[in-house]
């Protein structure tokens, strides 16, 4: 199948051949997919994109106009295609279910921990051969409680570190059918009220779309962790930010924003230009954030190309070789 991947990063490149071993054509672009980018998928049957691309109705129209039939995302979310645009127009969609969960999990525990350290100041001092301690009174995880919003395999990994470091660990998941055996499954407010730390692991739908709003924020605790390596619009960042700054809120970890599009994946050091909430995050003392990044291992690399592939030869052997 002649395929056009967007997006490509320079470390991606060796996954996405070694899984591919030249099975099909596939062309790799640094571009992201836009409007503009679109015709770049001419004469091609399918494309890969990833988070950062936009696949809204537009796009889709642009590439179904060029015979596009298959989009396949190097991710598990989707809120970046219009799914309902895609299939008025005949194109199919596959992503990436479930890949290296551990990794993403990880990932929110290791912004929990640096938080809880204040280790991203300690090693700023120390680089400037400033070893006093004062400042960095820190707090044990051991015995606090952990309240995880979305069960998936993603919160489940994080469920068992967590618990590893001796903590209470309590779920809410909007699937009242998910198996959550031996984790202690609470109602939303109840996780608000009782968490010393939340972490996010929920998909961006319309349900979850600004979960953490003003209103669901009064009912945590004083100085509560608030961790987000899911989707950034599952946080209204105003209101996180009013909150941080009147204290409310102690501490913010985030591994993806609200307004990353155009922005994560790309070096934006000599904008005069900077989004200016981001900006205030940026420089808050209790709060890390990383460009989107918890999926960046080399086994999540592997699985999400493997899986990747598997999706473009389901559709080569379903359809047929001559598609």
């Amino acid at each position: 199948m002649h395929v056009i991947a967007y997006s490509v990063s320079s470390f991606e490149i060796d996954y996405i051949e070694n899984a591919n071993s030249m099975k099909h054509e596939i062309i790799l672009k640094a571009e992201p997919l836009r409007l503009e980018s679109a015709a770049l998928a001419k004469g091609a049957e399918a494309v890969i994109i990833f988070t950062s691309d936009d696949a809204s109705e537009p796009v889709i129209n642009a590439l179904a106009d060029l015979g596009i039939k298959y989009i396949v995302t190097r991710s598990t979310g989707t809120d970046h295609i219009d799914l309902k645009a895609a299939e008025k127009r005949g194109i199919k969609v596959a992503n990436v279910p479930s890949y290296s969960p551990q990794a993403i999990a990880e990932q929110a525990v290791m912004l929990a921990l640096a938080l809880s350290r204040k280790l991203i100041d300690t090693s700023k001092l120390v680089e400037t051969y400033n070893f006093t301690i004062e400042k960095h009174v820190g707090f044990n995880f051991y015995g606090k409680t952990v309240g995880l919003i979305g069960l998936g395999s993603i919160g489940k990994a994080a469920a068992e570190i967590f618990k590893g470091l001796g903590c209470r660990v309590i779920a809410f998941d909007v699937d009242q059918e998910i198996e959550m055996a031996p984790i202690e499954r609470v109602s939303l407010n109840a996780l608000l009220e009782q968490s010393d730390i939340i972490s996010l692991h929920a998909p961006l739908n319309e349900n979850t779309r600004y979960l953490i709003n003003q209103k669901s924020i009064a009912k945590m605790k004083n100085g509560v962790m608030l961790i987000n390596t899911s989707r950034g619009a599952l946080i209204k960042s105003e209101d996180v930010l009013a909150n941080l700054e009147g204290g409310k809120i102690g501490y913010l970890g985030l591994d993806v924003y609200e307004f990353e599009k155009g922005l994560f994946f790309e070096d934006h050091s000599n904008d005069t230009d900077k989004d200016s909430l981001l900006q205030k995050l940026i420089n808050h003392k209790n709060v890390i954030i990383t460009p989107h990044q918890g999926f960046l291992t080399q086994e999540a690399l592997r699985e999400i190309a493997q899986i990747t592939i598997e999706n473009i030869d389901a559709w080569e052997k379903e359809f047929g070789q001559n598609l």
